[in-house]
């Protein structure tokens, strides 16, 4: 697996837009590699500045991304596999996590169900205090918090495509890691749905004590 972080530049019309409407920032992932992979994608915003964060299974050329949305600086890309095998169950770390929080609604028998966004602060943190197990880690209520959250809404394809509409959320905190396989797929693989258009993607800081 692959680290990759680029450096938006927020001074250029494409990029405000595509802020706005992640699909754009989905086909320029998309179009930095050459075969089929995993991948996952967030927008970080930190200390005035944007990056896009991309964890993937092969390594991306992202030159067409970075003339439309980066700086001159471009992108840095570091093996992600070294970091990943060193985090080991109980290790406690920092964690940040953009996601997509939503219950399935049943509507009977043989009728289709629905897909509603956990809108509450509450209900939103209850999904990530749900899931914690199966994806390996430990977390208390008030170990974490939400720190960002925005609805997106934007056409798929083109302009005739459906409409997409979904709330993206940040948590950041202290989690504990109880399976170290578990969790190393949760970071490889990502948590909830919306992966495409920038969700999922988990990530964890170093422990004080390694190098």
């Amino acid at each position: 697996m692959y680290l990759t972080r680029m450096e938006l530049d927020t001074s250029k019309r494409k990029t405000i837009i595509a802020l706005a409407s992640p699909n754009l920032f989905h086909g320029a992932v998309e179009s930095a590699f050459s075969e089929f992979g995993r991948k996952l994608w967030r927008i970080d915003r930190l200390a005035g500045k944007a990056y896009l964060l991309l964890v993937s299974e092969k390594e991306p050329d992202l030159g067409s991304a970075a003339k439309q949305f980066g700086t001159s600086d471009g992108w840095r890309t570091l093996d992600y596999d070294p970091f990943i095998r060193k985090i080991q169950t109980g290790d406690r770390r920092l964690f940040r996590l953009t996601a997509n929080p939503v219950i399935a609604k049943s509507a009977g028998s043989g009728a289709r169900g629905s897909i509603l966004a956990h809108v509450t602060t509450d209900w939103q943190e209850k999904w990530l205090l749900d899931r914690s197990a199966k994806n390996g880690f430990s977390i208390g209520p008030d170990d974490f918090s939400v720190v960002h959250n925005e609805w997106v809404r934007f056409k798929k394809g083109n302009d005739h495509g459906r409409i997409v509409t979904f709330c993206t959320v940040t948590f950041e905190g202290t989690l504990t890691v109880s399976d170290a396989s578990l969790f190393h797929e949760a970071l490889k693989n990502g948590i909830g749905r919306e992966k495409a258009y920038g969700c999922g993607l988990l990530t964890v800081s170093r422990n004080k004590n390694e190098q």
